[in-house]
């Protein structure tokens, strides 16, 4: 009986602690989340610095003065992006549309494509020699060598025709590596005149008339082919009214006065977010002519035949690369990352992107808040009379600081932080908008100032911030502090760039 009573005790208490007990106590079934290090990412821990000139700016500059921020954590790359790491995402975009030419056959003229969303409802058949059907998916390797004919045939369309070829020799045509792919303007959704569109008239009957074509808001352009669509040229700006895009709406309880205090129920039009999501499509490859049109009077064709496929080079950082493709490669490895947690079953992190200014700033002194260089010192030799980066010393001589143009990205000494050339080697791209006066309109949380500059905008509106100086800049660009710029739309042979990542959470540590 005893035993009975205990058992009959025992099930009550945990039957009574499983049970739902009218207390807030949160969802119960999320497991404890750590951020994971991205591979290849340092981690810098939240703080304050004094960002801009620790010393006299350069006579007359007038783009920077010193100002106290703070900085969220944040993943930065411990060296500069690599022309292995870009050529990854170069072969990515090659090998999708090999397998989406594979599975429309050479008919398809469309190779501007959404890479993410292709064969995601197939498996596709297709045939060999043996006549045996296979799957291609995403695993499926490219048979670049087959000697199927009708394979041939279907991957055709991704070489240079016989005409442009250069002694016979079968290569890729790099105009065809085209990425397509989506972003979010939050900026330009989080705007509260842009979260509804309110009717012009109190009259119920005219609710209607909110329905149009959102081809501009705030001035700038959505959904209007810029950039290129489908089949159209990077940078060609097609007519709106080819690509319409209208606004959606849902009902919003909202009561117009009619005069002697009666009221009538009127339905506003909340915009459709589908408005705010801007599709580009931009060709990958780097521009590897940069190397001649960058210097007049230089031999430099050897760099241009060579530096980015040869293996030589494949951890010498990338160059020749835009703006607008730094942000595509961004995106991409985003998505590359993102999609492999959720396949995995595992949640995903926040975006790579370009670091801002001050991230980059902040990265760069390695905790060392007034030192104007980033191994901390005044100097850019070390007691030995050795150089401290990679740039343009002694008048020209610009073999010795131990290089020529570009190195190996870990070349030198890190900085405190452990990041490799963030003082030399090539400079490099951030996410801002280059004003000179940014420093006394920006916030000092997180300062950020961003403008998405559209082809129809005067050249000045274009310039981005880049920061670090390069192999052929002389000392003043390797100062922390130093910013200059360049237009989103070039490409130059000493400008890559690094990516960062924001922390989860606020700290580490904060989780144990």
């Amino acid at each position: 009986m005893k035993k009975l009573i205990v058992l009959a005790s025992f099930v009550a208490v945990v039957t009574g602690c499983t049970q739902k007990t009218g207390e807030l106590i949160g969802v119960q079934d999320r497991e404890k989340w750590f951020q994971p290090d991205p591979f290849g990412t340092l981690y810098i821990p939240m703080g304050s610095y004094h960002m801009g000139p620790s010393d006299e700016e350069v006579t007359m500059a007038h783009t920077a003065k010193s100002k106290m921020v703070s900085v969220q954590a944040f993943y930065i790359d411990d060296s500069e992006i690599s022309n292995n790491e870009y050529r990854q995402f170069v072969y990515w975009v090659r090998d999708s549309i090999a397998r989406k030419l594979l599975a429309y056959g050479s008919q398809e003229e469309d190779y501007s494509m959404t890479q993410e969303d292709f064969l995601a409802e197939w498996p596709v058949y297709i045939g060999d020699n043996n006549l045996q059907e296979k799957y291609i998916t995403w695993d499926t390797k490219i048979k670049w060598d087959s000697d199927d004919e009708d394979y041939r045939t279907d991957l055709q369309p991704l070489y240079l025709p016989e005409g442009e070829r250069f002694y016979n020799r079968k290569e890729i045509d790099t105009r065809k590596l085209n990425y397509e792919y989506y972003r979010i303007d939050i900026r330009l959704a989080a705007s509260k005149q842009n979260r509804f569109i309110p009717n012009k008239s109190p009259d119920i009957q005219d609710a209607n008339h909110d329905y149009k074509k959102a081809d501009y808001i705030n001035g700038v352009h959505l959904n209007d082919g810029q950039n290129g669509s489908p089949g159209t040229p990077s940078g060609q700006v097609i007519d709106p009214a080819k690509d319409p895009k209208t606004l959606g709406s849902y009902n919003v309880n909202d009561q117009v006065s009619v005069g002697q205090g009666n009221y009538v129920p009127r339905e506003r039009k909340g915009v459709d977010r589908s408005v705010f999501i801007i599709k580009d499509v931009i060709n990958v490859y780097p521009d590897t002519l940069a190397w001649v049109h960058d210097f007049t009077y230089s031999f430099n064709e050897p760099m241009t035949n060579m530096y980015f496929w040869h293996p030589a080079y494949d951890d010498y950082p990338v160059v020749g690369v835009t703006w607008k493709q730094a942000r595509a490669f961004c995106i991409w490895r985003s998505n590359l990352l993102n999609n492999y947690l959720i396949g995995t079953g595992q949640t995903i992190v926040n975006d790579f992107r370009l670091p801002t200014e001050s991230e980059w700033e902040y990265a760069a002194r390695g905790g060392n808040d007034l030192s104007p260089y980033p191994w901390g010192g005044p100097y850019i030799r070390n007691a030995r009379g050795c150089f401290l980066g990679n740039f343009k010393p002694m008048r020209g001589s610009y073999i010795d600081d131990g290089g020529f143009h570009s190195v190996y990205i870990y070349s030198y000494n890190p900085n405190d932080y452990g990041l490799y050339c963030m003082a030399g080697n090539v400079a490099e791209w951030t996410s801002n908008a280059f004003d000179e006066s940014a420093y006394d309109f920006d916030h000092d949380l997180n300062p950020d100032y961003v403008y998405e500059a559209q082809e129809k905008d005067a050249n000045v509106l274009k310039r981005k911030v880049i920061r670090g100086g390069s192999w052929k800049d002389v000392g003043y660009y390797l100062q922390t502090s130093t910013r200059t710029y360049e237009y989103q739309d070039t490409a130059k042979c000493y400008i890559g760039f690094r990516n960062v990542m924001t922390y989860l959470g606020r700290a580490k540590g904060d989780e144990i």
